[in-house]
């Protein structure tokens, strides 16, 4: 069993199976009367199954020579992992105090329950958005997404640089699945940078981060009481 096998089996072992609210209360009954806190958990653990769902068939299907499949599920993987990136970035504002913990509320709401196509419910955050949040974080995190994206649509890199080679000396096009050729021995790396960094947020980051969110909404009760009312920005 070689690494990535093995951290990914560790991962689906590690899958949290509920989040009891009564729970949460007995932690912090002042924090969690505030529902933000309560979907930072939702977001965190649906986001470490969902990429743990991900990149368990990303890598099944590069071992099976499935490196197209293996690359659009590592692609999903990657906004996965910008969706926690996000949510740490957020939680940072809130405690830095540049970003209003209300307005941070309602994004976690976006998070958690957004769509892009039921207008019952809220917009849900771009991806975009979130990858660029990320690429500040760790530079370079967008450009692999844009490469993984070029594999993903039915562009030249999509369908006729991954399918075909021209042979100047014969003047002819010829045609065969080139992904493995192209991409097969960079996708295991990907794939490893993509855990690698969602253990460290997942693990390290957002547990110190909830830990500070809780002290600081129980410092700031009064004046979030007092304001919640208030109109949201935009």
């Amino acid at each position: 069993m070689d690494t990535i096998e093995r951290n990914l089996e560790n991962w689906r072992a590690s899958l949290l199976q509920s989040i009891p609210l009564g729970g949460l209360i007995s932690r912090n009954s002042i924090a969690y009367k505030w529902k933000a806190p309560f979907r930072c958990w939702v977001l965190r653990e649906a986001a470490f199954w969902r990429v743990t769902d991900l990149l368990t068939q990303s890598y099944a299907l590069h071992q099976q020579g499935h490196v197209l499949g293996a690359r659009i599920l590592l692609r999903s993987g990657f906004e996965t992992l910008a969706t926690l990136l996000y949510l740490n970035h957020n939680v940072e504002a809130v405690l830095s105090g540049t970003l209003n913990f209300h307005e941070f509320s309602h994004m976690t709401t976006r998070q958690a329950g957004g769509s892009k196509n039921d207008p019952a419910h809220p917009s849900a955050v771009n991806v975009i958005t979130m990858l660029d949040k990320g690429d500040k974080r760790y530079p370079g995190l967008r450009s692999l997404y844009d490469s993984l994206s070029e594999s993903a649509h039915p562009n030249f890199e999509g369908m006729v640089w991954g399918y075909s080679k021209v042979d100047h000396d014969e003047s002819e096009t010829n045609f065969s699945n080139r992904w493995t050729e192209l991409h097969g021995e960079q996708h295991l790396k990907s794939l490893e940078l993509c855990m690698m960094i969602f253990h460290h947020e997942y693990d390290d980051v957002w547990v110190e981060l909830i830990d500070r969110l809780e002290s600081w909404i129980v410092a700031n009760d009064d004046m979030l009481e007092v304001t919640k009312n208030d109109q949201l920005p935009g």
